[in-house]
C-alpha cells in the first residue's frame, strides 16, 4: 500500500476543543499531574461524556492496513518545553497530551500499564536517550528499530498501540506492515502456526530478562475469527533453535512484511493507532541531537474487551513474571 493511502481520520475543531478542555479540567482538579490516581479514576467518566464526533473518530480499525492516523490535535511547541533526554526525567512535561491520549485510548478500550516499564505509567514518553542509540527499544536512534509486535513476549500485550506526536522536526518515520496484506504460501503459514520458538522479553524489561522459568514456545501466525493474526519480534526470537525449513518460512514472512511496509512520518498533533494483532511497527534510523529538539512521542497501550484474536494456549504462559495493570480495574 503506498504511503499516500494510509487511512487518515480528521478531528473537527469542536472535538479538538472538547478534548483539550476536558484534559485541562482534569489536570486542574488533580494538581497538574497526569499520573494522579484520582485523575485516573475520573478519566472513564469524562471519556463517556465525549461527543459522538469524537467517538466516531475513535471507532475500531476498519481496513486491512490495520491502522489509521487521527489528525487535528494542536501542540504548543513552546509550552511543552524541551524534549527530555530520558523518559525518567520527563515528569509532567506535556501532561495535557498525556490526558488527551488517555481519553482517546479510553474511548477505544482500556489503557494498560506495565509494572516493570516506565514506573508503571499509563502514558510513556518515547525519546532518544544517550547510551541507548543501538538498542532495540524506543530509546534508540541510530539503528533501525526492527518491525515487531508491541510487547510480543507477553500474553497480556495490548490490542492497540496509540502513538501521539509532540515533536518530529526531522520527519523520522514510523514503519508499519499488516499481516492482512502479505502473501504467504500454505506451507509457510502452516509452519509458522506451530509453537516452535519463544519470543523473549526486550531490553525495556530488565526484570523479565532475568526470569527463571523456561521460555514458552509460541506460534508466529494463527487464524482468528476475522482473519490472520501475528505475534512477531525477530530481534528477540532465537531463530537458531528452529529447523532450516522453519527459518526459511520466517524469512519469507519478514520479506513480505518488508514488501508491504508503509512509512508514517508523524507531525505534531498526529495520533497513530495501530492494531497490535495485525500490524508490526518499527522506526527508521536517525541522528539524535540531544539538544531538546529531538523527536518526542507519547505512547499508550490499550486492551479491547471481548476481542477473540489470541490463541487459547496463551492464558497458560507465565509472561516472564511481568504484570500488566488495567487503568480502571
Amino acid at each position: 500500500m503506498p504511503t499516500g493511502a494510509i487511512p487518515v481520520r480528521h478531528l473537527d475543531q469542536d472535538s479538538v476543543t472538547e478534548l483539550g478542555t476536558a484534559a485541562r479540567a482534569l489536570l486542574d482538579a488533580f494538581g497538574g499531574s497526569a499520573t494522579h490516581p484520582g485523575l485516573l479514576t475520573r478519566v472513564p467518566f469524562v471519556a463517556a461524556s465525549l461527543s459522538e464526533a469524537t467517538r466516531h473518530a475513535c471507532r475500531p480499525v476498519d481496513t486491512p492496513a490495520g491502522l489509521f492516523v487521527l489528525r487535528g490535535l494542536e501542540v504548543d511547541d513552546g509550552a511543552i518545553g524541551p524534549t527530555p533526554g530520558h523518559w525518567s526525567t520527563a515528569g509532567d512535561a506535556g501532561a495535557v497530551y498525556d490526558v488527551v491520549l488517555l481519553l482517546l485510548s479510553t474511548v477505544m478500550g482500556t489503557p494498560i500499564a506495565w509494572e516493570g516499564q516506565q514506573d508503571g505509567r499509563f502514558v510513556h514518553n518515547i525519546v532518544p536517550s544517550p547510551g541507548h542509540e543501538e538498542e532495540q527499544t524506543g530509546a534508540s536512534s541510530s539503528v533501525l528499530l526492527s518491525p515487531h509486535t508491541e510487547d510480543a513476549f507477553h500474553p497480556g500485550r495490548a490490542h492497540l498501540l496509540v502513538l501521539g506526536c509532540l515533536r518530529n522536526p526531522d520527519a523520522v518515520a514510523t514503519t508499519a506492515a499488516s499481516i492482512r496484506e502479505v502473501e504467504l504460501d500454505a506451507k509457510a503459514q502452516e509452519l509458522l502456526s506451530r509453537p516452535v520458538l519463544p519470543v523473549l522479553p526486550d531490553d525495556a524489561y530488565t526484570e523479565a530478562q532475568g526470569y527463571d522459568g523456561a521460555p514458552p514456545p509460541v506460534p508466529t501466525l494463527w487464524q482468528s475469527p476475522n482473519g490472520p493474526t501475528l505475534r512477531f519480534d525477530p530481534a528477540y526470537t532465537p531463530l537458531d533453535g528452529a529447523s532450516e525449513e522453519h527459518r526459511a518460512a520466517y524469512g519469507r514472512l519478514e520479506a513480505e512484511l518488508s514488501r508491504v511496509s508503509v512509512a508514517v512520518a508523524l507531525t505534531p498533533g498526529d495520533v497513530l493507532v495501530v492494531d497490535n494483532d495485525l500490524v508490526v511497527h518499527g522506526r527508521v534510523p536517525f541522528t539524535a541531537r540531544y539538544d531538546g529538539t529531538d523527536r518526542w512521542l507519547k505512547r499508550s497501550s490499550v486492551r479491547v474487551r471481548g476481542r477473540r484474536t489470541r490463541p487459547p494456549a496463551e492464558r497458560f504462559e507465565h509472561g516472564y513474571g511481568q504484570a500488566a495493570v488495567e487503568a480502571f480495574a
